[in-house]
């Protein structure tokens, strides 16, 4: 958890705080709590964001929260198509985690807007808990339900027969998109 802030930053000066913020975090922080160490509101925090990025900082947004886009992980990345009714969710993403999987994204690709895409960097059992109870909680659907199930996973894994496993596992679930 952050500490709250002190004193009133100027604009520019909370924005490079909140950039070191993420840059010594590996975990993911809120824009409810970044607003609340600035003593901002959220919606500013958002806006703050947008500028950053606008800068060249490539800061990620997922369920859990803004994470700064680190070097480049050492691991092999894949993407995985897949397809299964909305009620099977979390026996895919679990089948990937027990795989050593990092669960990166989910992508549909939309007949109006084109890709579309969600940050989920998913690393562990109760990462998928928590997704899912903030996608119910929310009333919020998933992203495959405006294609029929079908979408796109980008996963890092430790190597090809990992991936080789992995894709086995999601193909006897009948949850691999195969031609």
């Amino acid at each position: 958890m952050i500490k709250l802030a002190n004193k009133t930053l100027k604009p520019g000066d909370r924005r490079q705080e909140i950039v070191n913020i993420l840059k010594n975090s590996e975990e993911p922080h809120t824009g409810s709590e970044l607003a609340e160490k600035f003593q901002v509101t959220r919606q500013v925090i958002v806006q703050d964001i947008a500028l950053i990025r606008a800068e060249g900082v490539d800061i990620l947004s997922t369920s859990r929260g803004y994470l700064l886009q680190k070097n480049k992980s050492p691991f092999l990345e894949a993407t995985i198509a897949c397809r299964h009714r909305d009620d099977l969710v979390k026996n895919e993403l679990m089948i990937m985690i027990e795989h050593g999987a990092r669960i990166l994204d989910v992508r549909v690709e939309h007949p109006i807007y084109g890709e579309l895409k969600g940050n989920l960097m998913l690393t562990n059992k109760k990462e998928v808990e928590e997704f899912l109870k903030k996608v119910e909680e929310n009333d919020a659907g998933l992203l495959a339900e405006l294609t029929d199930g079908i979408h796109l996973h980008t996963v890092e894994v430790a190597n090809n027969e990992v991936l080789k496993n992995l894709k086995s596992s999601l193909s006897a679930e009948g949850y691999l998109l195969e031609g």
